[in-house]
């Protein structure tokens, strides 16, 4: 399409020259005198990051995987739909079948006959995908959702700015794209109010809104906090199922402890100080969707949600659901944190739903209440430093495993020339993956969808080996150690996507420090003279009995004693223990537990010749030696080697400045 006039390598528009740049199927065109900089030292005429092509591959593919299930759901439903149907004529065409009906004198006339008469198979009515992208610049992202993605419909670009909205269309017509993508120059927010306001003046004869306006996906990408656009989007999406696509660069804001006024007055809740800043920044941006969606009705399903370099991109499906709402205060939470000395946390449901009994006794349904609290002290238990307050966030799973499997499956088919980060996106897909811990069992007398609903994320930040050593000042054990020593001790361990050498797992605070207790009478004995008690590790070490001659002799006599207890658990009396009461759990809205330590067998047990009980805590620490063997059992390494963080792509990387005019 360039001018035969126009130098190698450039396009002429209008007597205009330009370069185009091409990204995935979709090529824009940059001012020929205002080249756009990849550098991040000038500023743009077209603003365009190449950084931001893991976003954009990852968007495209995701929506793909999205809108696949989608609509293979949709073609369920109507299929089920209508079986439905055809079971109610078949019974009411029975029940009239009362008189005989004649034979008829000539039956191949009268099959032709009912062959003509009978209908034909109801057709699934024509199926259209919507996609809005807010937020459009040069329209990079809606060209690529148009040129890549089969089922799309229609794609809405719009950008405030008049001298973008005009870049778009120039390269909607380069891309040749004018049936499929609309360009509007509007305020996103006018956009999508107007769209909600035209659904809502067309109710039919139930009193229900309209659907006409909604989209299908809609993608916020602003140069900042989408925070603004979370009311508007959560409303404007389709409400069975829509799905946002939500990217946050204000990193300083959702990520970083200076600027906890502005935090929450954009998200509604306090940052986290600490090494799992990014996982709770996630957490913190899906309370503030879920809170904009919970008075219109309208519940959310996290599908995935990752922290990127300078960003944070997350995928949440909408839903109306009134009954699902009720579940959101029981999966948000508060946390308590130590930033200030052994960065241990402690978390705080704001309510509890727990299963009880209905009236016919049939079964139990999910009763909401308020929440037992504080779950944790003004001072640390570890190390005695304050602990200081964060949240509310969302305390439920940030990552749908089967959404996440149905994108894995389409990295095979995608072409490396198309999609140019699909290595990390393969690595961050399957790191992403591994951060699922199993929960405890659900309950089967209630329903399952509610079931699920109740269900909390038990281990919901990760920790990094390296950081809890530097508390203690000890050399840091190996990756696979530490996990190996966690599995040794029943507990589940994993990896985060959001920083590399973390560890997810399920155990408690008190078994972690344990551990690294330990490693230090094993492996990594430390200098007891540089300790003062106003360190953090002072307490840590004075309470396992690593500082001062007594404590060292109590350890000892701790050592040698068969009945040592657990550190951190307190362990009750079996007869002032109630009778068939389950503990309550962060699982149920009650405190989150530990995992408690059980004791010796009873003499009952032992005498009764049933199964073997599984080892307890407090006697599986008695045989943990760190050792290869151990770290052989704590190690995950699969045959196939991914990127799971790459490093830094350039030099000055990051969000870049605004495009001239944009």
């Amino acid at each position: 399409m360039a001018d035969e006039a126009a130098p190698v390598g450039l396009v002429e528009r209008d007597g205009k020259q330009y370069r185009p740049i091409k990204e995935g199927k979709a090529t824009i065109l940059v001012p020929h005198n205002a080249e756009a900089k990849t550098d991040g030292g000038e500023e743009q005429q077209v603003f365009y990051n190449p950084i931001q092509q893991y976003n954009r591959d990852l968007s495209t593919l995701a929506i793909k995987a999205y809108g696949e299930w989608t609509l293979e759901q949709r073609a369920q439903k109507f299929q089920s739909k209508m079986s439905g149907k055809q079971g109610k004529q078949g019974k009411k065409r029975k029940r009239g079948d009362e008189t005989p009906v004649p034979e008829p004198e000539n039956p191949e006339a009268a099959n032709q006959d009912k062959d003509q008469e009978q209908p034909e198979a109801p057709k699934p009515p024509k199926t259209t995908f919507k996609i809005l992208d807010a937020l459009s610049a040069s329209g990079l992202r809606a060209m690529r959702y148009a040129h890549e993605l089969p089922f799309v419909t229609s794609v809405k670009a719009n950008d405030l700015s008049e001298s973008a909205a005009a870049s778009i269309k120039l390269n909607v017509e380069h891309n040749g794209l004018q049936d499929i993508i609309t360009v509007t120059n509007e305020d996103a927010l006018a956009l999508m109010y107007r769209a909600i306001a035209d659904d809502l003046s067309k109710r039919d004869r139930n009193g229900n809104p309209g659907k006409s306006h909604k989209f299908d996906v809609i993608d916020l990408d602003p140069y900042g906090t989408a925070a603004p656009f979370f009311d508007a989007a959560i409303q404007s999406v389709r409400d069975d199922g829509g799905l946002l696509c939500i990217t946050c660069t204000d990193s300083a804001v959702w990520a970083g402890h200076s600027y906890c006024e502005k935090t929450f007055a954009l998200y509604g809740g306090i940052p986290v100080k600490g090494m799992h800043t990014h996982e709770a920044a996630l957490r913190l941006i899906l309370n503030a969707v879920a809170t904009s969606g919970a008075k219109y009705g309208l519940a959310i399903e996290p599908l995935l949600s990752l922290s990127i370099d300078f960003y944070t991109k997350l995928f949440i499906r909408v839903t109306r659901s009134p009954q699902s709402v009720k579940f959101l205060g029981a999966r948000t939470m508060l946390v308590y944190g130590c930033d200030q000395g052994c960065g241990s946390w402690e978390t705080q449901p704001l309510l509890r739903s727990k299963p009880a009994p209905n009236k016919k006794g049939s079964g139990s349904f999910y009763k909401h209440g308020m929440a037992l609290g504080p779950t944790a002290d003004r001072f640390c238990q570890h190390c005695g430093f304050k602990m200081h307050l964060s949240g509310p966030m969302y305390a439920g799973r940030i990552h749908n495993q089967e959404f996440i499997q149905r994108v894995l499956d389409e990295v095979p088919k995608a072409s490396p020339e198309v999609y140019g980060t699909l290595p990390r996106l393969e690595g961050m897909l399957r790191t992403a993956q591994e951060e699922y811990l199993p929960g405890p069992e659900l309950p089967t007398d209630v329903d399952a969808k509610d079931a699920e609903l109740a269900t909390v994320d038990n281990s919901p930040f990760f920790v990094i080996p390296g950081r809890v050593a530097s508390i203690v000042s000890c050399a840091t054990p190996t990756d696979d150690m530490f996990r190996g020593a966690l599995v040794h001790l029943g507990y589940q361990v994993g990896r985060s996507h959001c920083r590399a050498g973390s560890i997810k797992t399920d155990a408690p605070w008190s078994t972690i420090w344990w551990v690294m207790t330990e490693w230090i009478r094993q492996k990594s004995p430390v200098k007891v003279a540089k300790f003062k008690p106003l360190m953090a590790g002072w307490k840590i070490l004075h309470d396992a009995g690593l500082l001062g001659q007594q404590g060292r002799a109590a350890e000892d006599s701790a050592h040698k004693s068969d009945d040592s207890k657990m550190e951190g658990v307190e362990e009750q009396p079996a007869e002032e223990q109630p009778a068939e009461k389950k503990p309550e759990t962060a699982e149920n809205g009650g405190e989150p537990n530990e995992k408690e330590s059980s004791g010796e067998a009873s003499k009952e047990e032992q005498s009764s010749g049933e199964e073997k009980t599984v080892p307890s805590e407090s006697e599986l620490r008695k045989t943990l030696v760190f050792d290869e063997a151990l770290a052989k059992l704590g190690r995950q390494r699969g045959s196939q080697r991914y990127v799971r963080y790459q490093m830094n792509p350039q030099r000055y990387w990051g969000p870049m400045t605004r495009a001239k005019g944009n």
